[in-house]
């Protein structure tokens, strides 16, 4: 295990309910929780900027979901864009090669995977055998046998999340052995 991944852990064990954020509001409510890590679902090529920097003032560690940025290509240069024009921290997406070129940026890369089959389980297990991002955000997170089998592929970090909806499912996940779970209901912020 890797320092960035060793740190990514601490840090993960420390602050276990991410915050994801789908607009401004969300932003509002994620800097007065304690959780240090806040998913950014949302913005522009002309405002991500100035959502990361609120975060940042607030000493938040943001994490940008590349691919919902609109405007933002889905080449690896919006990974050098986020990198060189925002004070993120890192980026998720589904793109195995943008979390790539955030690895080579030294930028914490998280591999976002919708889990749907049996064939999208077997393309992960293949993805975590050629490529080990930081963490795996695995989607949707409220499949607590499919998060175990997941588990037994790798010892990255891995986060649970999408239909986190109660305390049961965020129990169920980490039962399940996750490292964390976002979500974007800010009532289980603070859980």
């Amino acid at each position: 295990m890797g320092r960035k991944e060793t740190e990514i852990r601490d840090l993960f064990e420390t602050s276990p309910i991410i915050a994801a954020v789908k607009d401004d509001m969300g932003v509002d409510h994620a800097v007065e929780t304690e959780s240090p890590v806040v998913f950014v679902l949302y913005g522009t090529i002309c405002t991500i900027a100035d959502i990361v920097q609120r975060l940042k003032d607030h000493g938040k560690i943001a994490i940008v979901h590349a691919d919902l940025i609109v405007g933002l290509s889905t080449k690896e240069v919006v990974v050098d864009f986020i990198h060189q024009n925002t004070k993120a921290d890192g980026i998720i997406s589904t793109k195995a090669s943008l979390v790539k070129r955030a690895i080579e940026l030294g930028m914490i890369a998280g591999q976002r995977t919708f889990l749907i089959d049996s064939m999208a389980l077997e393309t992960t297990k293949k993805q975590l055998a050629v490529m080990r991002p930081d963490f795996m955000e695995i989607m949707p997170g409220v499949m607590p046998g499919i998060l175990k089998i997941v588990r037994t592929y790798t010892d990255i970090p891995l986060v649970a999340g999408g239909l986190i909806s109660d305390k049961k499912d965020i129990i169920a996940a980490f039962d399940a052995g996750v490292d964390a779970v976002s979500t974007t209901r800010e009532e289980l912020w603070g859980l």
